[in-house]
């Protein structure tokens, strides 16, 4: 049975450094536009973002960190990008498919979609910092594949993403391209290189993370030193000093937060103890762990060092995913789409989900980009003393939101110079 591709679903977290202004505004699609006839309902929720709901879904982060790293190498995920792509996916799911990805995800899709439709409603906003979240779906112009009006719906009410009926040539490759370009500021160019001949389906989430530095670094406070790896390598690097006022600690690792313009979103760092190998930490960590200790900094004076440093990661997620259970999806035999549309061509199932992301930190603030793909086929008090976490050897690293502590990008650096 011939096996065409489904669908592609493309999810991209941006962050530009200092004033860069996002306007939420996309380019108008060409081809029919298929939400002219389905209006998004008003949608109401008193989901609690820092709730319950929120421990879920960053154990799903650490989880999906856990068995993503490779001992040694940098990593780098953002799990907001990861859920928002298959959540988006799994409106279509249904059977033994719909329950393994809802265990994957610790919520039901009816929660993880009022989650995330009141975690983007709720994010702030500022002229130095901005988390804006963008979607959109793009169909073949082809009659073996219908889709279902429920899952545009779902995905209109949640997600506010249009859709779109287009030819799937040259100019589509053009057009999904210049979406994404534009809904990241020009960051992310071509993030497509061809559209499968084959591919009927493509649904792109887009997200745009922009802060500045609370307070940023003088020169003075950036200086030559030392970055030491696991197996004793010494690097040259570039630290940036600063005194930090949160302070974070566990049986261990040592760890700060270094907040963003008007203390919205956060820097968090845990450097573990130098007897404990980061992969070994990373492995004890757990979500209901993680979110205790970002609730619950200590507030003593903290003598901290980041060193200035880029890292990109790319990684094919499929294996990732069905070691956590998520395995009907990837079985065109046994999975379960059907509330998606159906083919002529036969059943539908996830073939990739690829996970590609930037981060830059120095003196100004950062910047970091993500890009998911998920191919689909057919078949204050007064410190009493002063703390000092230099992170001149491996760690960890998070950028998250100050309200619910999400991790919306997690990551390790292990070797300064890649």
């Amino acid at each position: 049975m011939k096996k065409r591709t489904l669908a592609t679903i493309l999810c991209l977290l941006l962050t530009l450094a200092l004033m860069t202004t996002f306007s939420g505004c996309t380019k108008t699609a060409p081809g029919e536009d298929l939400m002219l006839g389905i209006e998004a309902n008003a949608v109401t929720t008193d989901t609690d973002i820092s709730g319950d709901r929120a421990i879920a879904v960053t154990d799903f982060a650490v989880r999906l960190f856990r068995q993503s790293v490779e001992d040694g190498e940098n990593m780098l995920i953002s799990p907001l990008s990861i859920i928002n792509a298959l959540a988006m996916t799994a409106n279509g799911a249904g059977g033994k498919t719909l329950s393994q990805m809802e265990e994957l995800f610790g919520l039901s899709v009816s929660e993880l979609n009022e989650y995330l439709y009141a975690y983007t409603k709720a994010l702030p906003a500022g002229g130095k910092y901005k988390l804006s979240i963008a979607n959109s779906i793009w169909l073949k112009d082809d009659e073996s594949f219908t889709v279902e009006p429920d899952f545009l719906q779902a995905n209109a009410d949640w997600y506010d993403a249009g859709a779109y009926k287009v030819p799937f040539n040259n100019a589509t490759l053009r057009d999904i391209n210049n979406w994404v370009e534009e809904n990241t500021d020009g960051m992310i160019k071509d993030i497509l290189d061809r559209i499968s001949e084959e591919a009927v389906m493509y649904l792109v989430n887009a997200l745009a993370f922009d802060a500045e530095w609370r307070n940023i670094y003088y020169e003075h406070q950036v200086r030559e030193g030392v970055f030491t790896k696991e197996d004793g390598m010494q690097q040259q690097a570039e630290l940036m000093y600063s005194m930090e006022e949160q302070y974070l600690e566990d049986a261990n690792a040592v760890g700060f937060i270094k907040y963003y313009a008007d203390k919205k979103y956060a820097f968090v760092a845990l450097l573990p103890d130098e007897d404990i190998s980061v992969k070994n930490y990373i492995d004890s960590l757990t979500g209901e762990k993680l979110a205790s200790m970002l609730a619950n900094p200590t507030d003593i004076q903290v003598n901290a060092a980041i060193p200035k440093f880029e890292n990109e990661n790319s990684i094919e997620m499929n294996d990732v995913l069905k070691a956590m259970g998520m395995t009907d999806a990837f079985d065109y035999t046994v999975s379960d789409f059907s509330g998606i549309g159906t083919s002529i061509d036969g059943n539908l199932y996830i073939s990739r989900v690829l996970h590609k992301t930037f981060i830059a930190v120095d003196e100004k603030g950062t910047k970091a980009g993500a890009a998911t793909v998920e191919e689909m086929k057919d078949m204050s008090a007064e410190p009493k003393e002063i703390k000092t976490v230099y992170l001149d050897r491996p760690f960890v690293y998070m950028l998250i939101d100050c309200e619910a502590n999400l991790p919306v990008f997690i990551g390790t650096l292990m070797d300064i110079s890649n």
